[in-house]
């Protein structure tokens, strides 16, 4: 055989292996876009509903955990409000026991009050005897007076 011969027919041979190959490799392509892709892509929906039912109980949890903080919280709250209001309550008793008979001791409180006041800036009203106030009646004519 001469050295044209064997070239020829090795490059026959050798484009013989490459479209065997090609086609080998077309069907391979088309058996796994036939039947592995479609499983592949059950499998794939199915963790991706796997992941996303995880996440929506994990958030349910967070959401159930936030509320029942929430009820701990407004019952201390509660519990606390409670507690203020029975030490102001006892004050008040203190208080109401300690000023009973002390009528000197709260004219002296008063004096000292309106001692203290600015008269001309506030509003005084003076007990009676039929517990009914004395008015200025004279007061409201300085302001008109001074507002002309």
């Amino acid at each position: 055989m001469t050295p044209e011969k064997t070239i020829g027919t090795d490059m026959v041979k050798s484009i013989t292996k490459a479209v065997i190959g090609v086609i080998a490799i077309f069907l391979v392509v088309e058996i796994v876009t036939a039947f592995v892709w479609p499983v592949y892509n059950v499998w794939a929906s199915e963790k991706k509903g796997q992941a996303e039912l995880a996440q929506a109980t994990s958030n349910r949890k967070i959401a159930v955990q936030e509320a029942e903080a929430k009820k701990e919280s407004a019952a201390l709250l509660a519990e606390a409000e409670v507690l203020r209001a029975q030490g102001v309550a006892k004050a008040n008793q203190i208080i109401g026991e300690s000023l009973k008979g002390n009528e000197a001791y709260l004219r002296y409180l008063w004096i000292t009050d309106v001692a203290g006041a600015n008269i001309d800036k506030t509003v005084v009203y003076v007990p009676t005897e039929a517990n009914l106030p004395l008015l200025e009646a004279g007061r409201s004519l300085k302001t008109d007076t001074a507002i002309q």
